[in-house]
Parts: structure tokens; sequence; C-alpha cells
């Protein structure tokens, strides 16, 4: 049995190695070893994994760009409903921040204060959450750059980079 556990141990030791050096603010641990238990036993690539690692890249990609149509337009409904959307994406992952960002969205597009109590006028509500794209962002920059350390980076991505 300890032979089975060995890997996810190893996984484990080098995530709380890594999440110390990073002052656990990236990941939610529990969260992405949920996420990493799904791979096969034998697979030290983690595949499974990174593939639902790349399509959360690519999903987040274009929801932050279709925030900012909508943050452009002033369209509080769907900033709250894409913030939704991805704080959802990001929780299952583990991206803490980019999930606390987008709660944060979601929230204030329905005119409510960023924690969903009290209420804030249009004007506030967009000016907060353009701070809250910028910090979101930011924090998925840091959060795609630490997996892909995580991860030795996809091959496959190099050819994208290039197009």
């Amino acid at each position: 049995m300890s032979s089975d556990n060995s890997k996810n141990d190893n996984d484990n030791e080098n995530l709380d190695t890594e999440d110390d050096l990073l002052d656990n603010d990236i990941l939610d641990l529990d969260a992405f070893n949920q996420l990493l238990s799904m791979d096969d036993e034998d697979d030290e690539d983690h595949e499974f994994s990174r593939d639902i690692i790349n399509n959360y890249f690519d999903q987040t990609r274009t929801t932050f760009a279709d925030m900012d149509k909508a943050f452009r337009a002033k369209d509080l409904s769907k900033l709250s409903s894409l913030g939704h959307f991805l704080k959802g994406s990001s929780a299952t992952i583990g991206i803490k921040k980019v999930q606390e960002c987008c709660k944060h969205i979601q929230y204030l597009g329905k005119l409510q204060g960023a924690e969903g109590e009290g209420t804030v006028d249009k004007e506030e509500a967009l000016r907060l959450i353009e701070c809250e794209l910028r910090t979101g962002k930011e924090e998925y920059q840091k959060a795609e750059e630490f997996l892909q350390f995580f991860y030795e980076a996809d091959p496959g991505d190099d050819e994208d980079d290039d197009a």
C-alpha cells in the first residue's frame, strides 16, 4: 500500500516545497491535489490533469477577453455572469486569488459590495471591477507560470506562441 502512495507523497512533498516558496498564495493544495489524484497512478507526466490545466488556461484567457469587452460596454450583468463562471473554474483547479477576484466581480456586477454585502452604484462598481480585473489577470499569470513550472510546460504550447 505504501508503494501506491509513494507517488502521491512525492507530489505532495514537491507541492508543499514549491508552495512554501510562494507563501501559499497561488494554489489551494487540497483542490489541486484532488485534481492530481485523477491522474493514472503510473502516469508520471500527469497527462489527465495537464489537459485539464491547459483547457483552464485557454478558457481563462478567453473569459478575461470577454470580461474586457463587457467592461468596455459597461455590461455589469455580463461581468457578473463571467465572474461567476471563472470563479467556479478557478476553484476547481485551486487558483485561489483568481477565484477571489472573480467572486468580487460577480458581486460587483450585481451592484453589491465586493464581498456580497451592501450596495454600490454603477460607477463605483465599474471602478472596482477594473481593479479586480487587473489583479485577476496578474494573479492568473502567476498561476500559469507556476503550473507550467509544475508540469514542466506542455511542449505543444511552444507551437502556439510562434503563430
